[in-house]
């Protein structure tokens, strides 16, 4: 591939014209780019705003200039905070959106030495043609799309049932560490943006062990609406014994899988633990950099940056002779069992049975659908991997557990986050998670146990009708770009 170069002023300028005129404005909502260090600007049709990051406060952000409407406004983390109000505002444009830490958002993206010369946020509405025309969409900075759900529970964790609170998915790593007694002046883990999540934290080091769920994809007021009816009784028992967070835990830009798996077990943004995107380009070769595939994500941790710790890292830091398991989550660096370890060894795990004998797996859909077949097997996997790790009688369970579920990424995707096919995907991921608690029962810990539920990112309603791709707009009007992930753009010379 050709090294990237350089983008000029002008070819900046010129697809800035093009992403930002009136023949694009239905599927592009904003567009930012960084002009000079520690400056950054983000523009829509509306408005465009110049902004710095400042020392004082550290880590704060002072806006220098604004022309027409400031896109990024708007930064209420409690908007469309229930399923009735998300759902009274289908694909919401940029006036009635919501971007919570838009300033510090595009900032740390732009820290990372690849980062693109333009990122591209696609509007709410859009329907990724080039992705088979998902009906759930994510990967925006807007609330929908970046809110995922947050709950916690059991050893050492507050009782608040589902409350008014929100926090960020960075948090979630050093709020598990403070659960399990780990205490350190400034940062728990070796590089660190997120802090301990202190509403949850009832008494810091009660917990032995914690259990952590990732529902890959899942939109958090489905998920409450679900668990709330009784659909879903074992997230309910843990959002009734602990905490959920109504206003979630927000995804990183960009919010998408790999950069926020990681981001969650690091404690960082994207920009800062190196997992940019589900690709990109690496400027120092030229070469394009994929993480997020069946063929690349047992080795993505290659791009961690040197210095960054994991979960599993800072739990056997803090705590010697501890250990940790890593089920099906490609961010594994660190842990003693995982997956993906053994992927990597040649040791795959043994196939999991057919439609016709699969638990836990509503028929209606993972006999016709490919993918809801996948997610299906792959988490019956992972629930009997988890079986194995805290089934062994010879050692004591693990500190610290990561289980990775794929199943509701795929049906909220397919189907739409309002749709059976997604509600149907939380019932049997909830039935696994329900087997899980079964095994932490029986290995006589429970009353020592913390666990949480969270996602990677939400997920959103898009409008099949507004399709469409900047790339070719941008291509015949003669600009060169690179469009890695969908939004980075590399701008490349003639």
């Amino acid at each position: 591939m050709t090294a990237i170069s350089a983008a000029t002023t002008e070819q900046r300028e010129r697809a800035l014209e093009i992403l930002l005129g009136p023949d694009l404005e239905p599927i592009v909502d904003m567009v930012a780019w960084s002009p000079g260090r520690d400056t950054y600007e983000a523009a829509s049709a509306d408005g465009s705003v110049r902004f710095r990051r400042t020392a004082e406060p550290a880590g704060g952000f002072a806006v220098e200039s604004v022309e027409g409407q400031n896109p990024l406004a708007v930064q209420d983390p409690t908007r469309f905070g229930d399923l009735v109000s998300e759902r009274e505002t289908p694909h919401p444009r940029r006036d009635a959106n919501s971007y919570p830490n838009g300033y510090q958002q595009f900032a740390q993206v732009f820290d990372h030495p690849s980062a693109p010369d333009l990122c591209v946020i696609h509007s709410a509405s859009h329907n990724w043609e080039d992705q088979g025309g998902h009906l759930g969409e994510h990967g925006s900075l807007g609330i929908i799309q970046a809110r995922a759900p947050f709950v916690a529970a059991g050893a050492g964790v507050a009782s608040l049932g589902l409350a008014d609170l929100g926090c960020r998915l960075i948090d979630v790593a050093p709020t598990v560490l403070s659960l399990l007694g780990a205490t350190a002046e400034g940062t728990l883990l070796s590089h660190q943006d997120g802090v301990p999540f202190q509403p949850v934290l009832a008494e810091p080091g009660r917990a032995r062990h914690v259990v952590g769920f990732l529902f890959d994809g899942a939109n958090p007021n489905v998920l409450y609406d679900l668990a709330m009816r009784g659909e879903a009784p074992n997230v309910a028992r843990l959002m009734s014994e602990g905490t959920a967070c109504r206003y979630g835990a927000l995804a990183s830009l960009p919010t998408v899988t790999l950069a926020n798996h990681t981001g969650i077990l690091t404690g960082s943004y994207p920009g800062h633990h190196g997992i940019l995107h589900n690709a990109w380009v690496d400027r120092a070769s030229g070469q394009q950099v994929i993480t997020n595939s069946p063929a690349t994500w047992a080795n993505a941790m290659q791009w961690l940056n040197p210095g960054v710790e994991t979960l599993h890292h800072a739990v056997k830091r803090h705590f010697p002779g501890a250990r940790t398991a890593s089920i099906n989550e490609p961010c594994d660096s660190g842990a003693d069992y995982s997956t993906f370890d053994l992927v990597r060894n040649g040791q795959r795990p043994e196939p999991p049975p057919g439609p016709d004998d699969l638990p836990d797996a509503t028929e209606r859909f993972v006999r016709p659908s490919k993918d809801y077949r996948w997610g299906s097997r792959v988490d019956h996997t992972a629930v009997e991997q988890f079986g194995s790790v805290w089934g062994d009688s010879e050692s004591r369970p693990p500190t610290f557990t990561w289980v990775n579920f794929t199943l509701t990424d795929s049906a909220f995707h397919r189907g739409g986050p309002y749709s059976e096919m997604a509600a149907a995907a939380v019932r049997d991921t909830d039935a696994r998670v329900g087997r899980i608690f079964e095994q932490v029962e029986s290995s006589g810990v429970w009353d020592d146990c913390a666990f949480f539920i969270v996602a990677d990112h939400g997920m959103e309603e898009s409008d099949p009708a507004v399709r469409g791709d900047w790339d070719v707009a941008l291509r015949e009007s003669g600009v060169e770009v690179r469009d890695e992930g969908y939004g980075f753009l590399y701008l490349t010379s003639s």
